[in-house]
């Protein structure tokens, strides 16, 4: 069976070719992908008539650069996968006329899939796939989350943010020291040359006796130890020196990555697993992946993640995830093409059959 996945809930148009073969771990056979990033920089962030105006001019030509790389045709293709939600609404909605549409013309099913459950199980489409159970922390753009996975469609949420996400705490970080769009990246970047203890930052919550995340009074932090210097130096923020600035990103990028590792163990101490699924954009960071890495090797605790390219929204993950779906059994694929999208649409309210 071959599952062709669409997605396009954000800025990032894919597009990718899945293959199911029984019991197996489904096999990719080919995916496109086509980033917004230079369109949206001219704005400082995401425009989402433009973002959605671009995706209809992308999905078929990746389509055919996806058939064109695996060798197949419209013929061989046995589902058409989407992205359902959550996302820009206007986005997700031609990601799904689109899917519908090609349903309708080849006579073949579709279904929609949750965004968030394609970037948990997107590692499965890595060269050393996890194997079901394990603690998950899923951290892409405003969701932080630590669940337990003990299979497909079986979470159990162990704790979410409360208002900004790490994603968001990179992201707007990076617009107040004036890095552009998109932040979390450069950030990221900067914080290279920078001292991780040059400013003595907040961890939200990381005393707590739960496994929620917050993020917005860290950002405050930021802006106010940024605004600080500047007044010092008499300048604006992003006119300070530059060893200034990347020691000011390192020290955020720091309080950050300290809070999702140690929240992480106790997550996997709390459950008693010995497995870690790392899923995500910010997944992709080095320093989180070089901590998580370290402190789990101590605790002979196998850590998996998708391959780098994949952390981002992608098509693959969404055929993935259409695919497992389908050979768990927890969901059918429909010849009904009337669709509706959900911009806002909880992880933990998928269920058999939706």
């Amino acid at each position: 069976m071959r599952i062709l996945g669409i997605e396009s809930s954000c800025d990032e148009t894919g597009v990718a070719l899945v293959e199911l073969r029984g019991s197996e771990v489904p096999i990719l056979l080919a995916h496109a992908l086509y980033s917004q990033i230079e369109m949206h920089q001219a704005y400082g962030g995401v425009v989402p008539e433009l973002a959605s105006r671009d995706h209809i001019r992308r999905v078929l030509p990746l389509t055919e650069q996806v058939l064109a790389e695996s060798k197949q045709t419209l013929a061989d293709i046995d589902v058409v996968a989407f992205t359902r939600g959550p996302g820009l609404a206007g986005a997700l909605l031609v990601g799904a006329g689109v899917a519908c549409a090609l349903g309708a013309a080849l006579g073949k099913p579709v279904l929609g899939v949750h965004h968030l459950e394609g970037h948990l199980l997107s590692p499965f489409l890595s060269i050393d796939p996890p194997e079901f159970p394990f603690v998950a922390l899923l951290v892409s753009g405003g969701h932080t989350q630590l669940m337990r996975v003990d299979g497909v469609g079986r979470y159990d949420m162990l704790g979410e943010t409360i208002d900004d996400a790490a994603g968001e705490a990179f992201d707007k970080s990076a617009k107040l020291l004036g890095l552009g769009y998109p932040g979390g990246p450069a950030l990221s970047k900067l914080a290279e040359q920078g001292d991780p203890t040059a400013f003595k930052l907040p961890r939200p919550l990381l005393k707590s006796d739960n496994l929620d995340f917050s993020f917005a009074g860290l950002k405050t932090a930021v802006m106010v130890q940024a605004k600080k210097l500047a007044a010092a130096q008499n300048c604006p923020v992003e006119a300070l020196p530059a060893q200034v600035l990347a020691d000011l990103a390192a020290s955020t990028q720091a309080a950050i990555v300290e809070v999702l590792v140690k929240k992480s163990l106790i997550a996997l101490k709390k459950s008693g697993l010995k497995r870690l699924v790392v899923a995500g954009g910010v997944g992709a960071n080095r320093s989180l992946r070089e901590q998580l890495n370290a402190e789990c090797t101590k605790r002979q605790i196998r850590v998996h993640y998708p391959e780098l390219h994949l952390c981002t929204d992608n098509g693959a993950m969404i055929a993935m995830a259409a695919a497992m779906r389908l050979q768990s059994g927890q969901q059918a694929a429909s010849e009904v093409y009337a669709f509706d999208v959900k911009p806002r649409w909880p992880l933990d309210a998928i269920q058999i059959g939706l």
